[in-house]
């Protein structure tokens, strides 16, 4: 017999506002824990460093996680110039320094230029990407270094706001980027460009895909709630699990299509896309899950989420 799952049959997303020193999966379980939640699963790790928004799925969302982790995403960093990291934010080691009291705004202004639109980086040993089956930070953290492949990404958006003179200047950026970049490596790559090294000393995600920081909810607003053993009220900050899908066309099903497409099987319907995943939902409003239009213009069923 198999084992039951402890907890409530909870569903949809919560935007968190992930808080400073906690890393993604202590956040995670944390609000697992405070919703009584069957089954919750984030949407992409920020670092204990790094603060803001942090999707987290809840039951049957968790199907669709994926679509967050695909997502551009947007921050807010300071950057700290005159010192170099072993783990490209402030939490590393400081492997070397120098004064930096030469660097302008100016000269900060022209050097970001080369690193917005497509560009190549190389993903930083402290990170938890897989070499043979071990994460490259436990490597790390070993004393070993192995050769990573460059990756594409894209810089959306690469801005000065602001900049703050000295033997180690302070530069503050808001950066638009695509999946799998990372900051820290930006921050690098900068030092690097102006000769003088640099680093991550504050970071804060405010945009994951269609999710804002004004979408997100703090630990101490959940805890708040908790203490009042409000889950009707928890329950009420979270969005649809559809809600992480919204660049996918919605197509309309009748009840006799619902039925078929719950059962596996492609169906006809009146002036969808041509091509691509689509949502699918039913004339009622209810949502079912994700399919894909196929050759002949039929929607098969791609991803469909269970009826409570």
């Amino acid at each position: 017999m198999g084992r039951r799952n402890k907890g409530r049959p909870v569903n949809g997303i919560l935007v968190l506002d992930k808080p400073l020193g906690v890393s993604s999966n202590r956040a995670l379980q944390t609000a697992k824990h405070l919703y009584f939640a069957a089954k919750a699963g984030h949407t992409g790790s920020l670092d204990p460093l790094a603060t803001g928004v942090l999707p987290l799925c809840f039951g049957e969302a968790t199907k669709f996680s994926q679509y967050l982790l695909d997502a551009d995403k947007t921050y807010l960093s300071t950057f700290q110039l005159g010192a170099t990291t072993a783990t490209g934010d402030s939490e590393g080691e400081v492997v070397a320094e120098q004064d930096a009291s030469f660097v302008t705004e100016a000269m900060v202004a022209e050097a970001i230029g080369p690193f917005r639109g497509p560009i190549e980086q190389i993903p930083p040993m402290y990170s938890a990407l897989k070499h043979q089956g071990q994460p490259l930070y436990k490597l790390a953290r070993a004393g070993q270094e192995v050769e990573r492949k460059a990756r594409a990404v894209t810089i959306y958006e690469y801005e000065l706001l602001a900049f703050r003179p000295g033997p180690r200047p302070q530069v503050d950026v808001k950066i638009a980027c695509s999946k799998g970049t990372y900051i820290r490596s930006l921050a690098e790559d900068l030092g690097a460009a102006l000769a003088c090294g640099g680093h991550v000393s504050a970071l804060r995600r405010i945009q994951a895909g269609p999710f804002g920081i004004e979408d997100a909810y703090t630990m101490t607003a959940l805890e708040q709630l908790k203490e009042e053993d409000a889950y009707t009220n928890m329950d009420a900050l979270l969005l649809p699990s559809d809600a992480a899908l919204g660049a996918l066309p919605m197509v309309r099903l009748t009840e006799s299509g619902g039925f078929y497409i719950r059962q596996g099987q492609p169906v006809q319907v009146p002036l969808a896309p041509v091509s691509g995943l689509v949502r699918v939902g039913l004339e009622t409003g209810e949502f079912l899950g994700v399919g894909e239009i196929l050759d002949d213009g039929r929607v098969a069923p791609r991803r469909l989420i269970v009826s409570q």
